[in-house]
């Protein structure tokens, strides 16, 4: 039944009503976005001096162990809950050994939070591509006349990354490597090792995206020939990461992550209406960072509001959690409104 007409002969139900007072606003909003929410990706490397700052990333850098203990006081200060560590190791090998090594750069930084009493709940990236010389997820191998990634040689190696991780104190394990069988192979190392109680957060629907290229200057991780498009999703599918996402949860992951998260946000709520019972991430990536902060530089956008923007979409889209480049920019920015 079409809303009756008032005397002015317009419909009598307005929409706009709701929008007059800014604490009206506020109380009927539909999505809420908090520092809760967001999950700081941070970069660490060996050795001592300055922080190497990330030209294409503003305000990030590559910090030294010492450095990122600091860092970790300023984000849990912010009210940020998380963060997610990605190692530059001193030394790189055709098999990343430094990614499963007791002494390797990340095993040293989970280990350093740890001591200095860190409350942050401390997730580490499982894969090799910022290990080896190479570049790639894994090892190289050549059968058949085609150079690739060996899917099971390398979850071989994923699985002795991810156990020493746990060992050295990491609360939650996140494999991105998008190896198949990866999660059923990490499971079981991590169960056999005395590790069943540590969480698997699986880059589930991990896309072969144009917006890693920043990310790629932070850690140092480039591939040195070809393309990851045999191990990473084409852009194209949709169908196919709610397989991806189902064989990951078959295999005992405890979490999902979508992949980039700005262009894939149908992404997003597909998976979410597929597992609504099962804690959805969604990365926001490097590339999308940097186009912000590239037009707010050029004073194009305003920086707070697009940033702000961007990360409510994707919440409303149906993640959880959400790993961001503006997790402390964006936790200042809502304290102060």
């Amino acid at each position: 039944m079409s809303p009756a007409p008032s005397s002015s002969g317009f419909p009598s139900v307005r929409m706009r009503r709701l929008r007059t007072h800014p604490k009206l606003r506020d109380m009927v909003r539909e999505t809420h976005l908090s520092p809760d929410d967001f999950i700081l990706p941070l970069f660490v490397r060996h050795g001592e001096g300055e922080r190497i700052p990330i030209k294409s990333m503003p305000g990030h850098a590559q910090l030294t162990v010492e450095q990122l203990v600091e860092e970790a006081k300023e984000v849990e200060e912010l009210g940020i809950p998380s963060v997610i560590l990605f190692g530059i190791p001193e030394h790189k090998d055709a098999v990343g050994s430094d990614a499963y090594s007791e002494q390797g750069i990340i095993q040293r930084a989970v280990r350093a939070l740890k001591a200095a009493g860190s409350n942050l709940l401390v997730m580490t990236d499982v894969c090799f591509c910022e290990f080896t010389d190479h570049g790639h997820c894994g090892i190289i191998s050549d059968k058949h006349g085609r150079v690739d990634v060996d899917n099971d040689a390398t979850l071989e190696i994923l699985v002795k990354e991810a156990v020493s991780h746990a060992q050295a104190g990491a609360d939650v394990i996140a494999p991105s490597g998008m190896m198949d069988g990866m999660i059923a192979a990490l499971r079981g190392g991590l169960d056999a090792a005395g590790f069943s109680h540590i969480p698997i957060l699986s880059y589930a629907a991990k896309y072969c995206s144009g917006f890693y290229g920043p990310f790629r200057e932070a850690a140092e991780s480039a591939p040195q020939f070809g393309d990851r498009r045999t191990y990473q999703m084409d852009p194209a599918n949709g169908a196919e990461a709610l397989r991806e996402v189902a064989l990951d949860l078959a295999e005992g992951a405890d979490m999902l992550m979508v992949k980039p998260a700005l262009s894939y946000l149908d992404i997003i709520r597909r998976v979410k209406d597929a597992h609504p019972e099962v804690p959805l991430a969604a990365y926001n990536v490097s590339g999308e960072f940097a186009m912000v902060k590239a037009a707010a530089a050029n004073g194009w956008i305003d920086e707070q509001r697009i940033a702000l923007e961007i990360l409510t979409s994707i919440k409303r889209a149906g993640a959880d959690m959400i790993l961001t480049y503006f997790a402390k920019d964006a936790a200042r920015w809502l304290r102060q409104s």
